[in-house]
């Protein structure tokens, strides 16, 4: 694991239970990324940096309530909570995360027209955020993957990490889903593994 960067998706305030887009159980990760970090060279984390009247808001959307579906641009597009709002305390990374050993961020969802779940790229890969020119300037060939949530904006960063050929692990204890319907979590698992990435539990690296 020497070779690879800590990619941590969006472990924001507003992503935590009592936040407008609360994730069950989020604040159990944190602790394990904690520890995961002095591990590694590299650390990135992405954030949610998303412009108040952003296409993915319910209330942008006059009529529209939280968890229906649009087409944006032709692609389907869930309806979400306002969160994570460009220079908000909900879109800070939230308080317990040890910040000094991150060593980039990244930003997504800065387009008031389209999504952006994937670290990489938006959701129409028509605008990169730089994650992938970042790890190929320093020649990182592989990445490890934790944060929120596993059946949205992991799973989207594990696909493009894949699909851009890189070696691509997700701790699974270090991840936490949505779950809008029961089975997404366990679903965005067997999609992983099917795209090629591998699944791995924290104590896989901590006891190395």
């Amino acid at each position: 694991m020497k070779q690879c960067a800590l990619l941590i998706v969006d472990l924001q305030n507003d992503f935590m239970p009592e936040g407008p887009l609360g994730v069950k159980r989020a604040h159990d990760i944190v602790p394990i990324i904690n520890a995961l970090m002095p591990q590694f060279s590299c650390v990135i984390a992405s954030r949610d940096w998303h412009p108040e009247n952003h296409v993915s808001f319910a209330n942008s959307h006059p009529g529209m309530r939280v968890g229906d579906h649009i087409h944006v641009s032709g692609i389907e597009q869930i309806l979400w909570p306002v969160h994570c709002v460009q220079n908000t305390t909900g879109a800070d990374f939230v308080p317990a995360l040890k910040k000094e050993y991150i060593s980039h961020q990244i930003y997504k969802g800065t387009d008031a027209t389209i999504d952006s779940y994937s670290a990489f790229f938006d959701n129409k890969k028509l605008r990169s955020t730089g994650l992938r020119e970042y790890l190929e300037e320093r020649k990182i060939p592989c990445i490890v993957l934790a944060g929120l949530t596993t059946d949205y904006c992991v799973l989207y960063t594990v696909k493009d990490a894949c699909d851009l050929g890189l070696q691509t692990y997700v701790l699974r204890d270090a991840c936490r889903a949505v779950n809008m319907h029961p089975d997404d979590e366990k679903k965005a698992f067997r999609e992983m593994e099917k795209r090629g990435a591998i699944l791995i539990e924290s104590l896989d690296l901590l006891r190395n």
